[in-house]
């Protein structure tokens, strides 16, 4: 079932953001709180990053975490399909 667009003001990095999405409000905001975490893993790991900067890595760390994802669901499904055959 299709979610109503919603609109949310979330924080992330000390900064507000209004969000207008597809989902929950709930689902919405977590999301915002994991790229949060995300940033001030980065941050404190990086301080001497801009705050692009470290928008940017974490772009990057949720990309490359996404890809190892499809990866392994694509090796799964292979498996799956071996086992079917």
């Amino acid at each position: 079932m299709a979610h109503e667009p919603v609109k949310i003001t979330v924080e992330i990095f000390g900064e507000k953001h209004v969000v207008r999405g597809e989902g929950t409000a709930a689902y919405i905001q977590g999301l915002a709180h994991e790229v949060d975490k995300k940033m001030r893993m980065i941050a404190q790991r990086l301080p001497r990053l801009s705050v692009h900067q470290t928008a940017v890595l974490t772009a990057l760390n949720f990309a490359d975490e996404l890809a190892k994802l499809r990866e392994e669901q694509e090796t799964l499904m292979q498996l799956l399909g071996e086992k079917n055959d």
